[in-house]
């Protein structure tokens, strides 16, 4: 039987919104048998669930939860946040999505909701969520070194708890392929690497040699990352034996020396881009990096300084890239020293180091294949010093400058003919060149006096 429109002939659920939504959702969890095309009983059914298709508010709920996921997974990202307001299947269905989260709270991770919220997560960062109370800043000074952020009123979470923290992680989420952590202990690292082999990227905060030595379980490991300044040439041993699939290596206030360094230019052969911040390194390490094969990133980051070891350095042949920011070039032996040991390379990016002067500048002169150049935030370097580089690299014949970016050089403000005559050039003033040539000729910036007639600011001048 039909059902009909009208409100008289229809049964008492069937009025029921309530009752109606109910039937519906045991309709699409237990869908009916497929009967033949040609019965007259098909007909009338597909007749019926259009009626009922009409009536229901939420058209969503008559699509299966696959098909809702395969809908929503085309969603852009900033339209995703708004789904969880829909319903609560939509909120489940969402956090089905989410593959990287930051977490924030210790409990959500200790209660298990984190994997009924998140059940697919491949990514997973705890160093906020590792900190005591880490959003209540109301006293006190809150210190950040864009790592990680330390408050002195609200200490790191202890190494039981941060380890028995991991444990519940890893037996939540065992396909878990990035995962950062503040204060952990070997023991806390194996566990992980036993129940996620698939791990491929990890950050270590507040790391020592000892934390290291469980990094050696971990067979897939591809990128890794060390936050501590108690890493020593030890440490640095470990890693490099224990992690040889390495390919990008990051290292933030360790403390070495050749040794260290040489080891891990040794047994990690796959490596290719390798980072060093704020690093307490001792003299005469950067020699080591002739013995990185594959070497073909170097990066160091607010350093204050390089190696002040002897001038005279082995070349590294595989470096194609030589990124300097934020770091004091006040020595000129050491940045020589660098500069000869990246000799080949082609990319040379300096981004807002200090004390980087003509003269310093004028040690650039040993590259031999530099296609790219790129001077951001230098502002004792002038055209005059650039140029005399380049002038150098075409009398030597390794002139082989393609593309030169210069922003943000205060003294670099005009180019001359040796800049016009490459390939693709960019230059962009620096902020304060820029706003004075906008506000020229409209008086802006110009002393008040000028502006103002003292005469008529003058109690006499009205009366």
């Amino acid at each position: 039987m039909a059902f009909s429109p009208d409100k008289e002939n229809q049964p008492h659920w069937f009025r029921n919104r309530k009752s109606l939504n109910n039937v519906l959702l045991a309709m699409r969890r237990n869908p009916p048998r497929r009967l033949p095309s040609c019965s007259p009983f098909t007909t009338t059914k597909i007749q019926d669930f259009t009626t009922l298709t009409d009536l229901v508010s939420d058209k969503t709920s008559l699509l299966s939860d696959e098909i809702l996921l395969k809908i929503l997974a085309k969603l852009p990202k900033s339209q995703r946040n708004a789904n969880v307001l829909v319903s609560k299947r939509w909120l489940n269905l969402q956090g089905r999505l989410v593959r990287s989260i930051k977490l924030l709270d210790w409990d959500f991770l200790l209660s298990g909701r984190l994997f009924l919220r998140f059940p697919n997560l491949i990514h997973v960062d705890l160093v906020n969520g590792c900190l005591i109370n880490p959003r209540d800043y109301s006293s006190g000074v809150l210190i950040s070194n864009k790592i990680v952020p330390f408050h002195e009123f609200f200490p790191v979470l202890s190494p039981n708890e941060i380890d028995k923290g991991l444990r519940i992680l890893a037996s939540g989420l065992p396909n878990l392929k990035k995962l950062a952590v503040v204060n952990a202990t070997e023991m806390g690292l194996l566990s992980v690497a036993e129940e996620c082999p698939a791990l491929q990227e990890l950050s270590l905060h507040m790391c020592n040699d000892q934390v290291l030595r469980g990094i050696a379980a971990f067979q897939n490991l591809q990128i890794l990352r060390v936050y501590g300044a108690l890493v020593s040439d030890v440490g640095l041993t470990i890693l490099a034996q224990g992690c040889k699939g390495l390919t990008k290596l990051e290292l933030s206030g360790c403390r070495g020396s050749y040794e260290g360094a040489r080891a891990i230019g040794q047994c990690c052969p796959m490596l290719e881009e390798l980072t060093l911040s704020h690093h307490e390194m001792e003299d005469g390490w950067l020699s080591a990096l002739s013995s990185c094969e594959r070497l073909k990133c170097l990066r160091f980051v607010s350093c204050k300084r390089i190696d002040r070891g002897s001038e005279e350095e082995e070349l590294c042949p595989a470096i194609e890239t030589l990124h300097l920011d934020k770091c004091q070039l006040r020595d000129k032996k050491s940045l020589r020293a660098l500069f000869l040991v990246c000799e080949n390379a082609r990319e040379v990016i300096v981004n807002n180091c200090w004390g980087l002067t003509d003269d310093m500048f004028s040690t650039a002169t040993v590259f031999r294949r530099v296609s790219y150049l790129s001077l951001q935030g230098c502002s004792l370097l002038t055209a005059h010093g650039v140029e005399r580089v380049i002038n150098c690299w075409k009398e030597k014949g390794h002139l082989k400058l393609k593309n030169l970016t210069v922003k943000s050089c205060n003294n670099i403000r005009e180019l001359s003919s040796v800049f016009l005559g490459l390939k693709n050039l960019k230059w962009e003033a620096d902020t304060k060149s820029r706003i004075s040539a906008n506000l020229e000729g409209s008086g802006v910036g110009k002393r008040g006096s000028k502006f103002f007639n003292r005469k008529s600011l003058h109690p006499s001048s009205h009366t």
